[in-house]
């Protein structure tokens, strides 16, 4: 049973899914639902890609890419592109403090702007230019994996003292166990479309764990950390990654 309330925690957290409250959360409720943040994302990956499908029964051309992208960011609150948009914004600053600071202001800015801009156009882009099966399992591995890609940043990186974030982060980092299941979830994810495409999804996986290196090495030298919101980009840029390797295969 204390798994299966994990598991909600990770859905309650990830989605807008309505769930029944909880009596009570325990002090180290996130790290231990961390690991089923995969698992969500697959499922969310999966319902992007039925909505896809089903509408290309409907439309051609970019409107079901552009359904498709809209129903994930509404299926989950834009959760994660809000945490795109500050950490874009905090690069304007001068100083890690700076940057914490900005990230803790509600305001976009215009840097938070762009990226959010640039992050849908491509995702939908991405998805429009591939055949309608590969793009619903792109769907798929591109959510799952970028779930997989927060968990493994908040178990590599020290999470930054100022505690900046909408979420009170818990100091206890995930079990070995439990990391490996978050991977497996996301493998699980990329199977769809490995199996179409074992090319693909190589590639794509590839990207993911390039740009994930990357956006952790960034946030190391410019906030000494992570936050929640760092968090939330990581997963964005995830899923943009994988998308356009997707897509370059295909071309």
């Amino acid at each position: 049973m204390s798994e299966l309330v994990h598991f909600r925690h990770a859905v309650r957290m990830l989605t807008i899914v309505p769930l029944p409250s909880e009596k009570s959360f325990e002090p180290d409720w996130l790290p231990r639902a961390a690991k089923y943040f995969p698992l969500v994302g697959l499922m969310i990956g999966a319902f992007l890609g039925a909505v896809l499908l089903a509408a290309r029964q409907v439309w051609s051309g970019v409107v079901p890419a552009l359904l498709a992208v809209t129903a994930g960011v509404a299926l989950t609150g834009a959760f994660h592109e809000d945490g795109l948009a500050d950490s874009a914004d905090s690069l304007g600053g001068q100083s890690p403090e700076q940057r914490l600071a900005i990230m803790k202001d509600s305001r976009i800015g215009s840097y938070g702007t762009l990226a959010l801009g640039l992050s849908i156009a491509l995702r939908v882009a991405a998805v429009a230019s591939m055949p309608p099966w590969l793009a619903a399992a792109a769907l798929v591995a591109a959510h799952a994996g970028g779930r997989c890609a927060g968990v493994l940043l908040i178990n590599a990186v020290p999470y930054v003292a100022d505690r900046v974030g909408k979420i009170v982060q818990s100091d206890d980092p995930l079990l070995a166990g439990e990391v490996l299941l978050a991977c497996a979830f996301a493998i699980l994810g990329f199977a769809p479309l490995a199996a179409m495409a074992w090319p693909a999804g190589l590639t794509a996986a590839l990207a993911g764990v390039v740009v994930t290196i990357l956006v952790a090495r960034l946030a190391m030298r410019l906030l000494g950390g992570y936050t929640g919101d760092v968090a939330g980009a990581i997963e964005q840029l995830f899923e943009v990654a994988v998308l356009l390797a997707v897509a370059a295969w295909v071309r």
